[in-house]
């Protein structure tokens, strides 16, 4: 009894830390407009800023994305968190764009490192028995914590002093938290080996896979898209658009998407894989039609419904393609093409976002969006027809 209470402490604590690192990532977006002042740029220049973010979490995917098999855990998640300190001290002392880029790379490393390795240890960290509440936990810190990054630095920055300052402070502190508490949690990775050992992973499909890599990785893309389009683009849209300059406010929109998430994804063990990914296709298009519906008609409502049913459709269609796509593959393959699909998922908040920067010159920030949107909804409305016609597995 006393071993599950500790194992349920430790891994309670891990969840924690988990999620101080994701809002560290989401912690900039009610701040841009604050940047834009200061620095004069472009909405392109925003999306760039956020999209750095992207190639970032990419990069450590490919290259070192199984690296806390080979050193552990804890070593993994300590440089994670340092990224992320680092990535703080860069908005510090943003006096030019340069630091701003810096911030969103180093963000992108301290994800990249903690995706893969804060989620399996979690999972290990529980008692025997507790795999599905561990999971449950682990996906809680990680949308959870992508979700308070916005609330924190909005709430900060529009009721607090100065607000371009003191969101990266209070988190410089969480991570000195959160890192003292990883060097008082188990380590789970009994035969370690040198960092040399670690060996970039090859991103691939297997032939008997790519039935159902493709439509999974379309949902994964779209719903991605649709996240990065809200924590990049939507405060300004809100500001413009509606006359909502209340940061917390902008703050708590985009974090409603990633709560939502949460919910989606929880609700996949009771409708199941089979039926997920088709629901979650259908909840990305209800929630881009929404969001239409707030760029051409300008209205509060519409932009928080989209943010939720969005949001919704994301978690649904994300856990069930990872979850149709783990089962698809070979157990020698699994770890490549789940990282496969990780790829292709984090390019869904770096390709169409950058292309919304480049569109919002010539024809504006509403028309920009309706592109996106009308792309985007080609891309899933064609994924869940696939789905209907050749359905998932429901044992995937």
């Amino acid at each position: 009894m006393d071993g599950d209470r500790r194992g349920w402490r430790q891994c309670l604590l891990a969840g924690a830390v988990f999620a101080v690192c994701m809002a560290g990532t989401t912690l900039p977006t009610p701040l841009y407009g604050l940047y834009q002042e200061k620095f004069g740029f472009s909405e392109l220049v925003v999306t760039v800023v956020y999209a750095v973010y992207a190639f970032g979490v990419i990069g450590v995917l490919l290259l070192a994305g199984n690296a806390s098999d080979a050193v552990g855990r804890r070593p993994v998640l300590l440089a994670g968190l340092g990224f992320s300190a680092a990535s703080a001290v860069c908005f510090l002392c943003a006096t030019a764009m340069g630091w701003l880029y810096a911030g969103r790379l180093l963000s992108g490393l301290s994800a990249g490192l903690f995706t893969g390795a804060a989620t399996v240890y979690v999972m290990e960290l529980a008692p025997p028995g507790g795999a599905s509440r561990a999971t449950f936990v682990a996906t809680a810190a990680n949308m959870g914590g992508l979700g308070c990054g916005p609330l924190l630095a909005g709430v900060l920055a529009q009721y607090a002093p100065w607000p371009l300052y003191l969101p990266f402070v209070v988190h410089l502190f969480l991570v000195a938290v959160s890192a003292a508490v990883v060097l008082g949690l188990d380590e789970t990775v009994r035969e370690r080996r040198p960092l040399r050992t670690v060996r970039p992973q090859r991103p691939g499909v297997p032939p008997q896979v790519r039935s159902v890599f493709g439509p999974a990785a379309i949902a994964a893309f779209v719903g991605f898209a649709l996240f990065g389009v809200f924590t990049s683009v939507s405060p300004a849209f809100l500001s413009e658009s509606l006359d909502v300059d209340n940061r917390a406010v902008s703050g708590l929109v985009v974090s409603l998407a990633f709560f939502a998430s949460t919910a989606g994804q929880l609700a996949v063990g009771r409708v199941g894989v089979g039926r997920s990914l088709p629901l979650g296709c259908a909840g990305l298009l209800g929630g881009l039609a929404l969001l239409a519906g707030a760029l051409v008609w300008d209205l509060l409502a519409l932009v928080v419904a989209s943010a939720l049913v969005g949001g919704v459709g994301q978690g649904l269609a994300f856990r069930g393609a990872l979850s149709a796509v783990a089962g698809a593959s070979p157990p020698d393959r699994r770890a490549a093409v789940v990282s496969t699909l990780f790829v292709v998922a984090y390019a869904g908040i770096s390709v169409p976002v950058i292309g919304v920067g480049l569109l919002v010159e010539p024809i504006g920030l509403e028309g920009a969006g309706l592109v996106f949107i009308a792309c985007m909804a080609a891309l899933v409305g064609a994924a869940a027809v696939y789905l209907l016609r050749r359905p998932v597995r429901a044992d995937a």
